[in-house]
């Protein structure tokens, strides 16, 4: 299975010519798509949101995971694996976070490129053909070179900011729930909010705080839109206040 995390969008031609190369490669790999909307150009929201998915994908997953506005730089490509998946991009930050919460993480670096490599569109030309011979199970050991270790490392802690809406409003942080006691209590934007288990827990239009699919604190109005209520948008801080 090969699993696309980007910041693209659908309505542009990138997700379907990435998509086209996977195919001449690798044809008979299911191709997820998992999300385009990564806010765009953020490798830390990134970093934090694809360490969260990929637990819940099967072992032997490959990820192309695209946030790199630094494409055509000097900024280096690579392939990591870590929880026995593979992960195939930039090496921005945007993959350092799934590394270093796993202590099986090993890093190459694909020092390959093809004969016709677009400046600008190296999820195409370049992550996509080394995640297809990756899930085809033909690892291409003559186009990587081992690393000790990633070069751009982010904090790989929690983070108490905001790193992505969804369409409902619904503000998803980069804090994991499980280090928050359930009785606790978190400000963001003035507004305040206590913990419940789902949305069918509180009042039509109340807020609250509680852990999501993915294992981080979101927070959310049930049928309601908490972003433009408090103005929410990615980056804003949020302070968890825990029971005394």
């Amino acid at each position: 299975m090969i699993v696309l995390f980007t910041d693209f969008g659908t309505s542009d031609p990138y997700v379907g010519q990435m998509k086209a190369r996977i195919h001449e490669y690798a044809p008979s790999q299911q191709v997820v798509d998992l999300l385009h909307e990564t806010p765009d150009y953020n490798a830390h929201a990134g970093a934090h949101l694809i360490a969260a998915f990929a637990p819940n994908f099967p072992p032997g997953t490959v990820f192309i995971c695209v946030v790199d506005p630094g494409v055509g730089t000097g900024r280096e490509s690579v392939v990591v694996t870590a929880g026995g998946r593979w992960f195939v991009g930039p090496d921005n930050g945007l993959l350092s976070i799934v590394a270093a919460r796993n202590a099986d993480s090993k890093v190459w670096r694909i020092k390959w490129q093809p004969e016709v490599l677009s400046t600008s569109f190296h999820g195409r030309d370049i992550f996509a053909v080394i995640a297809a011979e990756i899930a085809k199970g033909d690892f291409p050991a003559n186009k990587l070179e081992a690393k000790a270790k990633l070069h751009v490392e982010f904090d790989a802690g929690d983070l108490a900011r905001v790193i992505y809406i969804d369409h409902f409003g619904n503000a998803w942080t980069g804090q994991r729930a499980s280090s928050i006691p359930a009785g606790s209590r978190v400000v963001a934007k003035g507004g305040e909010f206590s913990n419940a288990e789902t949305f069918g827990s509180v009042g039509k239009g109340e807020g609250f705080w509680f852990a999501n699919s993915v294992g981080l604190l979101e927070l959310a109005i049930n049928r309601g839109n908490v972003a433009d209520k408090l103005g929410l948008k990615v980056g804003d801080t949020i302070q968890v206040y825990k029971p005394n």
